[in-house]
């Protein structure tokens, strides 16, 4: 595929998620897909995930933990079969109710029209600290 079609295929995950459509999204994935979020034990979504199993828990796992209220990929640049996307979101913790702002990249990378690999990058102190449920927070 070239690095334009690469693109559409993210943006239409994207596009996915913001609907919902995670069942959508999935399909867009390699079955042994490598999904890496940063973070820690104290950031619930964090981690890597192997294969499509374990990436759609990771989406109930953040439908159970955030609720977003901005999520809008701005830009997007592709060389040979890797896309970045550069953004921001703002969440919202729905256990404490707290918000979280932070830029986000994220590294697509594609074989055979599958998504492989995906890595976030993102401030995890923010997310934490929207998370933390003792009165330190």
């Amino acid at each position: 595929m070239t690095p334009q079609e690469n693109i559409q295929v993210a943006q239409k995950g994207y596009a996915d998620f913001s609907r919902g459509d995670i069942a959508s999204l999935l399909t867009s994935l390699d079955e042994n897909i490598q999904w890496t979020t940063p973070g820690d034990g104290s950031v619930f979504t964090a981690g890597t995930r192997q294969g499509k199993a374990a990436v759609a828990e990771f989406f109930q796992t953040v439908n159970q933990v955030w609720e977003f209220e901005s999520f809008e990929p701005r830009e997007f640049v592709a060389q040979g079969d890797t896309v970045v996307a550069i953004s921001h979101y703002d969440v919202r913790g729905k256990q404490t109710g707290r918000r979280a702002s932070s830029d986000w990249v994220m590294v697509w990378k594609f074989r055979d029209g599958k998504v492989t690999h995906f890595q976030e990058y993102t401030d995890t102190l923010v997310l934490w600290h929207a998370l933390e449920t003792t009165a330190a927070a």
